[in-house]
């Protein structure tokens, strides 16, 4: 049977979880289902009463062309290893997506897989670059001006002012900003953040450790100084760094020598093309041309 999720049966999903993602740190899962999670916007699949399959649906506000979407964020795609195989998660999914199309215009999905979703409709539309750092390529400087504390609220200040520039993200507000740096050491990050000498902020990074190197998951910035000054700080934590930036920001003139790959990140289905066409005035077909029409480059960062 399928149905949305209730609160008795959280421990099971999470459980769930633990047994499908065992790359992630336990301490992020308790997080998740403490402070994130919410039973209405997961869709199971049971067996006997038992939960065998997961999918959860969260809902964003997403900026594009000036105009706000509904839309949401597919995570979790789980099924327990010994019921694998017998299209569970297939059954799931057409569940989860008949929901979407009645209810907003696109959905998303990250995933190193794409051919698991494009059967569905979805199609790899933002890209990623990974730029790898490391001591040699950036020149430098004291740390003067960092900070380990900031606020929600500069949080939140810095990345409207550096947000302007994409299309196609989420409209993040000042709780967003609180739950995420819960969330980030939940995951044993941190953020740093630069201030000007007008104590005004630049920029912030979120530095998450990863064995010998440091993912810079989102790096923020108004200009170069708070670039460099940001990549100091990550270089004093680890000896090499990865720069996850949108392909649309070119960092080799910044940094000529570091290694850059690209990499699909964001999958998006287009639920309803008619009224995407009506919305924004123009002929589309397929999620490939409704994205085609952006006028800013895309910058599809969020992971849930």
């Amino acid at each position: 049977m399928i149905s949305i999720a209730n609160e008795e049966q959280t421990t099971e999903i999470r459980q769930l979880w633990k047994t499908c993602f065992p790359q992630e740190d336990p301490r992020y899962i308790e997080f998740y289902f403490k402070q994130l999670y919410h039973p209405e916007n997961c869709f199971i699949k049971t067996v006997k009463g038992k939960v065998v399959s997961a999918v959860l649906r969260n809902p964003h506000a997403v900026m594009f062309n000036g105009r706000v979407l509904q839309a949401s964020m597919l995570v979790g795609m789980a099924t327990l290893p010994e019921y694998r195989k017998k299209g569970y998660m297939h059954e799931l999914m057409d569940v989860v997506l008949d929901a979407c199309e009645h209810s907003e215009l696109i959905t998303m999905v990250q995933t190193e897989q794409p051919a698991l979703y494009e059967q569905f409709g979805f199609r790899t539309i933002y890209t990623r670059s990974d730029y790898t750092v490391e001591r040699k390529d950036v020149k430098r400087i004291t740390n003067f001006g960092c900070a380990y504390e900031p606020t929600p609220i500069d949080l939140l200040k810095v990345y409207s002012a550096f947000i302007r520039r994409f299309n196609g993200f989420y409209a993040r507000d000042l709780e967003y900003f609180v739950k995420y740096k819960r969330e980030i050491i939940a995951e044993g990050g941190k953020i740093v953040a630069y201030y000007n000498g007008k104590d005004q902020i630049r920029g912030y990074a979120v530095m998450i450790p990863q064995g010998d190197e440091l993912r810079v998951e989102e790096i923020i910035y108004l200009d170069a100084m708070a670039l460099i000054k940001l990549c100091n700080a990550a270089l004093q934590e680890k000896k090499v760094i990865h720069l996850l930036v949108s392909q649309a920001e070119d960092l080799s003139k910044v940094f000529p020598n570091a290694k850059c790959k690209n990499f699909g990140s964001t999958m998006v289905r287009l639920n309803d093309a008619e009224l995407f066409s009506k919305l924004f005035n123009r002929n589309v077909t397929t999620v490939e041309e409704a994205f085609a029409i952006s006028q800013k480059p895309l910058n599809l960062n969020e992971f849930a």
